[in-house]
């Protein structure tokens, strides 16, 4: 059968692509940039290309610097784990591991937030992240490495399994860190620098991307920008990326998933998030949720199966370690609409606007907005 996903544009740039392409300007210029003395990535999440271009009055410092024109796609799904993930290892989920928010642990029912579950549910940061973070492989080499975020990330699970080797430097804020990451590149020749600000993306989820909130959280992005641009010195290079876009869902858009509705019939667990949803069904009865699913969804969802999934390259190539991972049926979301279980009691994760993890463009396709050395295309 004809899936109908839709195709990746030609000559796209993507997301895994960004940290390398960064270590070959630092060896003397690669395909992207030109050379560099030393490099930072600062990554806004949830910063998407097209919520930018909506909102370039509230971001002029990056709209100035090309915001709206060069473009990278992010990996599916496009939410913070796998995206960041990717980045930081350079490979795409199918191979790093870490398929969606809520992953199940094959041969339980268990399926542990890949964001904040590591020390609660007992993932190994060491081999549950199945690839070697690119900070870890560089500090080994003898390349500075550093990672500017907020103090609660330091020693965290998700940290240790993509960060590794990198020196935590706190920062309790985006202006802050980014004072600080042109401070480090400077201090240390060669060095890689990884600035993440994570508030955008907490305010779209709380107030949505076309909220005044947001639209105030940008002005202070677009002030970090500014900030981290005129700190720089000379022959240091930086990029303002993100992990993924963002598209708002309020509340009666939501679908919600009920006892006797057909949908959760031999529906086992259920994975992802409410844009991406992993549905790892009942032995044996993965053909009649996916016939079930397509029949209700498939007008405003892509359902498929994980074999179609994998051969699609949805999630890029698969290793055999990361295959039941993914759900034995996969339903991405194409109208801005959200799936809820509402057969759960806690029902505070109905109250996010602001969502992402599908495959539109709307959530996958981020700015590459280059600083510094790197401000000239190559």
């Amino acid at each position: 059968m004809s899936l109908s996903l839709p195709a990746e544009p030609p000559r796209a740039r993507s997301l895994t692509r960004v940290v390398p392409e960064l270590l070959a300007a630092l060896g003397g210029g690669g395909d992207w940039f030109g050379p560099a003395m030393s490099a930072v990535v600062f990554v806004v999440d949830g910063l998407g290309a097209r919520n930018l271009s909506a909102r370039t009055g509230h971001a002029r410092f990056l709209a100035e610097r090309g915001g709206r024109k060069d473009v990278a796609r992010s990996v599916f799904p496009s939410t913070t784990a796998a995206s960041l993930t990717s980045l930081l290892t350079g490979v795409e989920p199918g191979e790093h591991g870490l398929v969606g928010y809520r992953v199940r642990i094959p041969g339980t029912d268990d399926a542990p937030n890949q964001l904040k579950g590591w020390e609660t549910d007992g993932l190994d940061p060491l081999t549950w992240q199945r690839a070697q973070p690119i900070l870890s492989r560089e500090s080994a080499a003898g390349r500075p490495c550093f990672v500017v975020s907020r103090p609660k990330f330091a020693g965290s699970g998700f940290t240790h399994a993509t960060m590794r080797g990198a020196e935590f430097v706190p920062a309790p804020d985006a202006g802050t860190g980014a004072s600080i990451a042109a401070d480090v590149a400077a201090q240390h020749p060669g060095s890689l620098v990884y600035l993440y600000a994570p508030e955008l993306d907490g305010i779209a989820h709380k107030h949505g991307w076309e909220s005044d909130e947001w639209a105030e959280g940008l002005e202070s992005v677009d002030a970090a920008a500014r900030s981290l641009s005129a700190g720089l010195r000379p022959g240091i290079g930086a990029l303002v990326t993100a992990d993924h876009g963002i598209v708002d869902v309020p509340r009666h858009r939501h679908v919600l998933l009920t006892a006797g509705d057909g949908l959760v019939d031999d529906v086992r667990v259920i994975g992802g998030e409410p844009r991406m949803l992993h549905l790892y069904t009942e032995e044996g009865r993965a053909d009649a949720v996916l016939d079930a699913w397509r029949a209700s969804e498939g007008a405003r969802s892509w359902v498929v199966s994980r074999d179609e999934a994998i051969a699609a390259g949805l999630f890029g190539p698969v290793d055999d370690g990361v295959r039941e991972r993914i759900g034995d049926v996969v339903v991405a979301a194409r109208a801005g609409i959200a799936y809820y279980d509402d057969r759960l009691a806690d029902k505070g994760p109905q109250n996010m606007i602001g969502q992402h993890g599908s495959l539109t463009d709307e959530e996958r396709t981020v700015p590459l907005i280059r600083l510094g050395a790197f401000a000239q295309p190559r």
